[in-house]
């Protein structure tokens, strides 16, 4: 509570440092700062949730005066990416659920007074860099990258041709210099880092990844598939070629949907373990993520959080119809929000999948506010205290709560952490022991608690090791499936 951003000089007693911004009326806001690129301006960023900020400005120059509110509010979002002169290039879905960017003067922030640069598209503008005098703006088009080169004002020059579907990340260069570098993976293709010259468009390798596996053996489709009210989603497969579809294939089915976060392509060793033993990866790009635009995200939130479960159910009916997978050989995994989501979908479809895989979930949707961090995310999935409807509705998915006795739910296993403070471990352990009371059959219902560890981040490389190979035990043991070491 009532954070404060300090100016800290380094070689200097902490005791030094000075005090550039504060707002004691407001306890939960956070505050992120950051300069322009020639430390001209000062940008303050003052968020209270998940999504939304309010944006200040003022002049390193100036250090006496105080910030200018520029965007207030927090129904919307604005990213600085750096000044041109005295103004400020600025990416905001304000009156854009898929992004734009626009050039705003300080001394006339008013939204009527921007000058448009690039406008909405159908696909997601998700970054963009200033590079060599132009710009390069990266897009997402069906949870993939896409990337065009604009002038300064705007003006299309070209697309940036890319290795194939995947995804780009971390343009980073100067906006006087035309070399630069970005990173590029995929399903079958590890993290590359390619070295781009803006005079000649052109990239190439400057670091690659030594793994030795050969790509061509894989094959990675994307489908779309028709949710419960008839919404096109899209979903990711990979698998070793020669794939028969005759369902019985063991199929690891990931999701998430929340936050506006967009699952894209991305390589993964441990991953690879499951292809090589002849698994079916699903990924599947629900509603309540990013993936198109704010409007997309909105769809997965609050009162319409079902649409989530629905579009998840709905990828395993798709992946059992097409041939792929039966419910005996289907697993279904997820992580945070994505653990809410594998707690609600194994409860409302229980005998649609053999392994279910909740990993430090949020389980108690009527009081995870009232844990660390959690007060945060009522942005997305709203409260038990707002109204008597929410209530309801939040009771009505709340894995906790819609556990049912005498049925006879999945192979579970259950992850948390004993010193995860963003979803504090009492949410797995009420959800397992609750569970373990409930359920009914010979499914087993485990919990595994990693100590010394959070919520996933930052993990040695033995951790990762232990919990791979634990959760890939558990999996392959209860589908049937003998490993190939």
């Amino acid at each position: 509570e009532y954070h404060k951003v300090y100016y800290h000089k380094v070689g200097q007693p902490q005791d030094m440092d000075e005090l550039i911004y504060q707002n004691i009326d407001e306890p939960l806001r956070n505050y992120h700062l950051r300069t322009t690129e020639d430390e001209t301006f000062l940008i303050l960023s003052e968020t209270e949730s998940t999504s939304g900020n309010s944006l200040y400005v003022k002049k390193v120059s100036e250090k006496d005066k105080d910030f200018t509110q520029i965007a207030p509010g927090f129904e919307n979002e604005y990213n600085v990416i750096d000044n041109i002169g005295d103004k400020l290039l600025v990416m905001t879905n304000d009156g854009a659920p898929k992004w734009k960017l626009v050039m705003i003067d300080p001394n006339e922030p008013a939204s009527d007074k921007w000058d448009m640069i690039i406008p909405e598209k159908e696909e997601v503008l998700e970054s963009v860099s200033l590079i060599g005098g132009n710009i390069v703006a990266l897009y997402m088009k069906d949870a993939s990258s896409k990337a065009y080169i604009y002038n300064m004002e705007g003006g299309f020059i070209e697309e940036l041709p890319l290795p194939g579907i995947g995804s780009m990340s971390g343009m980073r260069g100067k906006k006087d210099e035309d070399i630069a570098f970005y990173s590029f993976t995929s399903f079958t293709f590890p993290a590359t880092v390619y070295k781009f010259d803006m005079g000649s468009k052109t990239s190439e390798v400057y670091r690659g990844s030594e793994i030795d596996f050969d790509t061509k053996a894989y094959e990675t489709k994307q489908v779309f598939y028709k949710s419960k009210d008839g919404t096109k989603v899209p979903m990711f497969l990979v698998y070793k070629k020669g794939l028969k579809l005759d369902g019985n294939n063991p199929t690891y089915l990931y999701g998430y949907g929340g936050f506006n976060i967009s699952l894209t392509p991305g390589f993964s060793l441990t991953r690879l373990v499951l292809i090589e033993n002849g698994f079916v990866f699903a990924m599947a790009n629900l509603r309540g993520g990013g993936e198109y635009g704010e409007e997309w995200h909105e769809a997965g939130t609050k009162l319409k959080k079902q649409n989530v479960f629905d579009d998840f159910i709905y990828a395993a009916e798709y992946l059992i119809e097409e041939g792929y997978t039966s419910p005996e050989k289907l697993a279904i995994a997820g992580g945070s929000n994505g653990g809410l989501l594998v707690g609600a979908c194994m409860i409302q479809r229980p005998e649609l999948f053999k392994v279910a895989m909740p990993a430090v979930g949020v389980m108690d949707m009527l009081r995870y506010h009232k844990f660390t961090i959690g007060w945060a995310w009522a942005s997305d999935y709203g409260t038990s205290e707002d109204d008597k409807e929410m209530f309801e509705y939040l009771l009505g998915y709340s894995p906790l709560h819609t556990l049912k006795k005498g049925v006879s739910y999945p192979a579970t296993m259950v992850s948390t952490a004993d010193h995860d403070d963003r979803v504090v471990p009492a949410h797995s352990f009420k959800f397992a022991a609750t569970l373990q009371e409930m359920h009914k059959g010979n499914n087993p219902v485990l919990i595994r608690i990693d100590t010394k560890a959070g919520h996933g981040g930052g993990k040695p490389t033995s951790k990762v090791i232990e919990e791979y190979a634990d959760e890939w035990s558990f999996i392959m043991y209860n589908l049937g499936v003998e490993p190939i070491y």
